[in-house]
Order: structure tokens, then C-alpha cells, then sequence
């Protein structure tokens, strides 16, 4: 199973924009994927879930990360990194299985000029520390507020390309 993170728990983000995005593409490669949003994460997840304990909410999302066999995150950059709460979440499941031996792709979106190179880069060196396989193309995509057209798409030349062979090396991968 394919699970797409929107990396980040800010309501009507960008993030979760392309995410969806990258959720309809594969499915129009004929690939379907689960996605979830740290919006929907438990409120008090710090409280509840982290240091082996684990609440009944968190179970569910637990479930689906085990059944998980590529992720796909989707990071947006703050303070120039990536989420705190994308870390919680990490650090949240039981380790080292939920990520041991599987894979993943990696794409940085900011609203600046370097679509997150530095929190991408610090995000797979969790990765690699958690034997998550990490995509080498990984994406980063500036002035993500330009990127998409009405209909919630991506529609820039260069930014589908790359997007595109992303897709498609991940599907392979």
C-alpha cells in the first residue's frame, strides 16, 4: 500500500493541496494510495502516544503505517526545516518496524525560493536512521502559491516534468 503524509497539521495548507495532487496522479497511473493528514492526528498526541504508550485514536493511523509498504511525503518548510510535528508522528510509531526495510519519496514545497531543500535534506537523515529507503529524486518546489492553477493542479512546464519522472521512478521503485 501506497500512503501519501501531508506533512504538516496547518488546516487548507499548500501541503495538503499537493498531496491530493500527487494522490490523483497516481491514480491515474492506475496506483491507489491512502492519504493522511497530521491534521489528523489525536490533539493531545504528545500526551497519549509517545514513550510506549498508545491511545485507541492513534491505533488506527498505527494500522496504517504498518500496512504501509512506500510512503510518500509531502513536507512543507518552516523555520528551515520541516515540521515539528512531522517528527512527532515519526517519533509516535512503534520503531523500528513501521518504517524498517520500506520506502519512500520526498518532496519539499515552500513559499520562498528553495522548496525546502534543508528540511528535505534533514528529513532523510531520519530516514536513513529509521532503515526507511529514501527515492534519490527527491522534489523541491519554491512559491508553492504559484504552482497551481484553479483546478488544484500543478501546470508549470519544469515542475511536471520533474513531479512526472518522480511518479514514475516511485512506482517502480
Amino acid at each position: 500500500m501506497i500512503t501519501i503524509i501531508s506533512g504538516t497539521n496547518r488546516e487548507g495548507s499548500n501541503t495538503l493541496r499537493l498531496a491530493e495532487y500527487y494522490r490523483r496522479q497516481l491514480k491515474v497511473k492506475g496506483f491507489e494510495s491512502e492519504l493522511f493528514s497530521l491534521c489528523n492526528l489525536p490533539h493531545d498526541l504528545i500526551f497519549t502516544d509517545l514513550y510506549g504508550k498508545r491511545s485507541d485514536a492513534f491505533k488506527i493511523i498505527q494500522d496504517k503505517v504498518s500496512a504501509t509498504s512506500k510512503f510518500l511525503f509531502i513536507i512543507p518548510e518552516y523555520n528551515g526545516s520541516f515540521p515539528g510535528v512531522l517528527k512527532t508522528f515519526i517519533d509516535a510509531c512503534t520503531f523500528p518496524e513501521s518504517f524498517f526495510g520500506k520506502k519512500a519519496a520526498l518532496v519539499g514545497l515552500s513559499t520562498g525560493k528553495y522548496g525546502n531543500i534543508r528540511g528535505v535534506e534533514h528529513f532523510t537523515g531520519i530516514c536513513h536512521y529509521v532503515n526507511l529507503h529514501v527515492l534519490p529524486l527527491r522534489i523541491h518546489i519554491p512559491a508553492i502559491s504559484r504552482e497551481f492553477d484553479e483546478h488544484g493542479d500543478l501546470f508549470k512546464e519544469d515542475t511536471l516534468k520533474f513531479v512526472n519522472q518522480q511518479i514514475e521512478n516511485f512506482i517502480t521503485f
